[in-house]
């Protein structure tokens, strides 16, 4: 799984009921629209999002996708989680 990927789940998690739109991602994240939005899409097609349409609160706007972690979704970016405070409390080429 990618960096991009990890962070984005990780991103999600913080606020896993939420739906969140893919510019806020990109904000919070800084994973350019190039590489968030086909990932998104990845995500939702392995069943780890799920994504809707919001209509825009500005009646000349178009309306616009938001996401949200599944069930599995979530428990993939605990994984994630938890798999990263084990490297950061271990460190890399220690023994321990």
């Amino acid at each position: 799984m990618s960096k991009q990927t990890r962070t984005a789940l990780l991103a999600l998690l913080e606020r896993p009921q939420d739906w969140r739109y893919g510019y806020e991602l990109m904000v919070l994240t800084g994973i350019a629209s190039g590489t968030l939005y086909p990932m998104l899409i990845r995500l939702c097609d392995q069943g780890n999002l799920e994504a809707q349409w919001v209509p825009s609160p500005h009646e000349s706007r178009p309306p616009r996708h938001a996401y949200r972690l599944t069930p599995s979704g979530i428990a993939l970016a605990r994984t994630i989680e938890s798999d990263d405070v084990r490297t950061a409390n271990h460190g890399k080429g220690f023994a321990i």
